[in-house]
């Protein structure tokens, strides 16, 4: 039965990675950067809901609220900070998006201080028990939360305009935008949604352990690039994929005494095993660069 118990808390915590790593990969796949200030975003929500949750005291009221005001940064974030720089090296971009992230994070030291908030008005404490087997309430929410994202982003994509749209920027811009569509538009949707799912993120990570601090984001944002490249880069299923095996074996490595110790290092061998056999991911394209 631990075995198990590991088991659903890895789909557990891989779950928000997976919701984390939606994020990174859409990103890449339409706008073709790495976003590395989205785990800063995650931050951002977090204290966007601990800001809430002092005026109302209500965890919905204060999920909407990060929600709305992180896909207000992620939008400016975009225009101010990326699109400028759209045509620039990789490298421009790059370090412009580690000067994002740490902007951030003084940001958030300079305004919330460096001591740790305890939102405990999101925790999701209980269980249910079955036998040995012992359930989190909070293992239930996060996977229905999962799968509900993953279910509204294949629809969206698939039978939407907007959605269809990113598909085609994310096959070729330039025969996208002949054909009418509005790139910058569709970058823009891109980063409101990747940043709407890194509050849903801040919130499922509160949820189980209410600490909150300004780097929040940064380790479970790497994990969850990380799972992005192992799903493979672009891919939304993929992110999936990744994120929910990146938890299992998180999870399953931690239960083992031995283990556990080396925890990390199993995650990014198992990254760099899948890159030697599959340099695209699991579930991502190779793609013949025209020259």
């Amino acid at each position: 039965m631990d075995f198990l118990t590991a088991i659903l808390n890895g789909l557990s915590s891989g779950g928000t990675y997976a919701i984390i790593a939606i994020g990174y990969t859409m990103v890449y796949g339409i706008a073709k950067m790495l976003n590395f200030a989205h785990g800063d975003i995650i931050m951002v929500g977090g204290y966007a809901m601990f800001t809430t949750l002092l005026l109302v005291n209500q965890p919905i009221p204060a999920l909407a609220v990060a929600i709305v005001f992180c896909v207000i940064l992620g939008i400016c974030v975009e225009r101010f900070a990326y699109r400028p720089l759209r045509g620039s090296s990789p490298l421009a971009v790059l370090i412009t998006a580690i000067g994002v992230s740490s902007l951030l994070q003084s940001l958030a030291q300079i305004v919330f201080g460096a001591a740790p908030k305890m939102p405990t008005r999101l925790q999701i404490s209980g269980a249910w028990t079955f036998g040995e087997l012992r359930i989190a309430y909070s293992t239930v929410v996060t996977l229905a939360v999962t799968v509900v994202v993953m279910s509204a982003l294949t629809v969206f994509v698939k039978y939407t305009k907007p959605g269809r749209a990113m598909v085609a920027v994310s096959e070729d811009r330039g025969a996208a935008q002949l054909m009418g569509v509005n790139t910058n538009a569709i970058i823009a949707i891109t980063f409101a949604i990747g940043s709407a799912l890194a509050a849903v993120a801040a919130y499922l990570m509160l949820m189980k352990a209410p600490s909150l601090s300004n780097t929040l984001g940064a380790m479970p944002g790497i994990k969850a690039f990380t799972a992005a490249v192992i799903g493979g880069i672009g891919s939304i299923p993929g992110a999936m994929l990744g994120g929910i095996l990146l938890g299992v074996i998180e999870s399953v490595a931690l239960s083992i005494p031995v283990l556990a110790p080396f925890t990390e290092a199993i995650e990014f061998a198992v990254l760099i095993v899948i890159l030697l056999v599959k340099p695209a991911g699991l579930l991502g394209k190779t793609r013949r660069e025209k020259v």
